[in-house]
């Protein structure tokens, strides 16, 4: 039997990168995922994907996590489509970094807004039909939450990790489980065109990862499969660390501020 059986997953951020591959992943482990992505498109284009292989996606319309309406009318799709919520992934982001005394607190608002508040409404919407299901949340806190000097991204990552452990508090007695995994540096196209571009300045923190390399979007959905299968059982308020060791070398280690981006 596959690891997520039967299981319905709303899972945003479909149309590349991390949300499409725990989309695919999830399907293939046999789960009804539900996908959405302001990417309406490019989320279509992992919605015919995962139909080629066999797997079930349903992609209601273009999804904007930070809108409570869009959220509600997109999990409302799902209990329509699929009559349950067992897995809510409930991940988003938007980087605007930089050192506080270089970045206006527009810059602050809107990172904290697209990375903080946008696990918000999903959570609220899909409660009650997680509360049905005994289902289980699985947030995504990267390493910056743990050791970044990145300004609004750390502090938005280290309140979803403080956040899971509230919803952990809260959901035990309805039986939800909620943990959180933290990835480090992912290889994903946009870091490629970013992050780990040659002329970037992160790129030099890259280079003392432990285990010799960035995180691959299918490193974190191997931890996320894990969180939300039944073999996780016992696991609420957990945060899985998903780095290569990064984090246990790096603590405090970064580029001096003049030279963040």
């Amino acid at each position: 039997m596959k690891r997520l059986e039967s299981k319905v997953a709303l899972i945003p951020g479909t149309g590349r990168g991390q949300g499409r591959a725990a989309a695919v992943r999830f399907a293939a482990e046999g789960a009804l995922v539900v996908g959405g992505d302001l990417l309406h498109e490019e989320a279509l284009e992992t919605q015919r994907l995962i139909a080629r292989e066999g797997g079930t996606i349903l992609t209601p319309a273009p999804l904007d996590v930070t809108d409570e309406d869009s959220v509600r009318s997109w999990v409302d799709a799902a209990v329509d489509a699929f009559g349950a919520v067992d897995i809510v992934c409930a991940h988003a982001g938007a980087v605007r970094a930089g050192p506080v005394d270089s970045r206006p607190h527009q810059d602050f608002a809107s990172t904290m807004r697209a990375e903080l508040d946008a696990v918000w409404p999903t959570v609220r919407a899909a409660w009650p039909h997680l509360v049905r299901s005994r289902g289980c949340i699985l947030t995504v806190g990267p390493t910056a939450g743990l050791t970044d000097q990145r300004t609004a991204h750390s502090a938005a990552k280290g309140a979803i990790i403080a956040l899971t452990r509230q919803l952990a508090a809260e959901g035990a007695p309805h039986g939800i489980r909620a943990n959180c995994v933290s990835p480090g540096m992912t290889d994903t196209p946009c870091s490629r065109a970013d992050l780990l571009a040659d002329e970037h300045p992160m790129r030099a923190v890259a280079h003392p990862i432990p285990l010799g390399r960035p995180v691959r979007p299918d490193d974190v959905v191997n931890a996320a499969v894990f969180l939300t299968s039944d073999e996780a059982a016992c696991i609420t308020g957990a945060d899985l660390v998903v780095d290569g060791g990064w984090s246990a070398v790096l603590t405090g280690a970064m580029p001096r501020k003049d030279s963040l981006a």
